[in-house]
């Protein structure tokens, strides 16, 4: 079995190596053939070698300090918005949204999470306008980070804001007490 296969396989490939032949026909057209023609002068064409080029293996990158290029911030400009320094932040259900000063423009494949009190909050958002939900009293910090993927490329500075919630269980709050009951006639 494998004999055939090897006889079959060199059979297909002697065509490719078949000598060519030209002549002018009749008409006066030139002809370029395989089989040499009966009763016609054919000359014999050579063909010239074809050009090969070896693959090229790569070397691998010599281990080095990335450039400085890389290890630079991609973005020039990265802060906070709408977030007040000076006074508590009034958010009686604890929901508030910031925004988010960034240039150039957020890249394609990069995204913003916001760090409340050095945690990552939130969903990463390609959006320059995050919010936060139901964030307790008191006070807490808050910056944006730059995600590639799961990687923190670059941070926001930190700033530290105080939240004002109104608090359910103050006796002004509480409804009055219902009226006493009329006495009956």
């Amino acid at each position: 079995m494998r004999p055939l296969l090897i006889c079959l396989l060199l059979g297909l490939a002697m065509p490719a190596s078949a000598q060519i032949y030209k002549y002018t026909d009749a008409q006066g057209n030139t002809v370029f053939t395989d089989q040499p023609p009966k009763g016609q002068a054919a000359e014999s064409v050579e063909l010239q070698q074809t050009n090969s080029v070896e693959m090229q293996v790569p070397s691998p990158a010599p281990e080095s300090s990335p450039p400085a290029a890389a290890t630079a911030a991609p973005y020039t400009t990265l802060q906070l918005t709408d977030v007040p320094s000076d006074e508590a932040m009034r958010a009686n259900n604890g929901t508030f949204s910031v925004g988010v000063q960034i240039e150039p423009r957020l890249g394609g494949a990069h995204r913003l999470r916001l760090l409340l009190d050095g945690q990552p909050y939130g969903q990463a958002s390609n959006v320059p306008r995050l919010q936060l939900s139901n964030v307790e009293r008191g006070e807490h910090s808050l910056a944006v980070e730059v995600l590639s993927g799961d990687k923190s490329i670059q941070q926001s500075a930190t700033l530290t804001f105080s939240i004002q919630r109104v608090n359910t269980k103050s006796p002004a709050l509480r409804p009055p007490p219902p009226p006493p009951p009329k006495p009956a006639p």
